[in-house]
């Protein structure tokens, strides 16, 4: 950085930005990057079935628990509502999931499809694979304990 003192270029250094953190000891980092190199290896295998990852996430928690409200299919896939709401949208074009009216005005329910059924159905061979081709790569016991150790992550209420 350069800074002009009447007439004369003096040089000055940055500011200091305190102690630098090593990236490697950043937790929050540390897992983004692990979400997002699991999620694209899961999205390339997913490729053939016509889901992502998390598409197959969300037609799966409906086949499991029933119609859900957006709020509390957030809730459970642990995304917030807007972007629970923009994932379901090519889920609905495609008729895999159907949005109704809830118990009020305000209230959607998203609910699986017969086609959505049929599509979870077909995708579920290639999840099985994604989950193999992992676990074959970290090992079943590290994965199941990753698995375990991620599940106490997200209960943590770190408000």
């Amino acid at each position: 950085m350069h800074l002009y003192v009447m007439g004369h270029m003096q040089k000055t250094l940055a500011p200091d930005p305190g102690p630098a953190l090593d990236p490697a000891l950043c937790n929050c980092l540390a897992i983004r990057q692990a979400a997002r190199q699991v999620t694209q290896f899961y999205d390339r295998v997913m490729t053939g079935a016509g889901l992502t990852a998390s598409q197959y996430s969300i037609l799966a928690r409906l086949a499991r628990l029933g119609p859900l409200s957006i709020n509390v299919l957030a809730a459970k896939m642990v995304m917030d509502r807007t972007t629970t709401g923009r994932a379901i949208r090519p889920l609905a074009r495609d008729r895999l999931v159907a949005i109704d009216a809830g118990t009020d005005a305000r209230t959607r329910l998203v609910r699986l499809t017969p086609a959505g059924a049929t599509r979870l159905k077909a995708a579920a061979r290639r999840w099985r694979a994604a989950q193999q081709q992992f676990e074959e790569a970290y090992g079943a016991a590290d994965a199941a304990a990753l698995r375990a150790a991620l599940a106490r992550v997200v209960a943590i209420d770190a408000r």
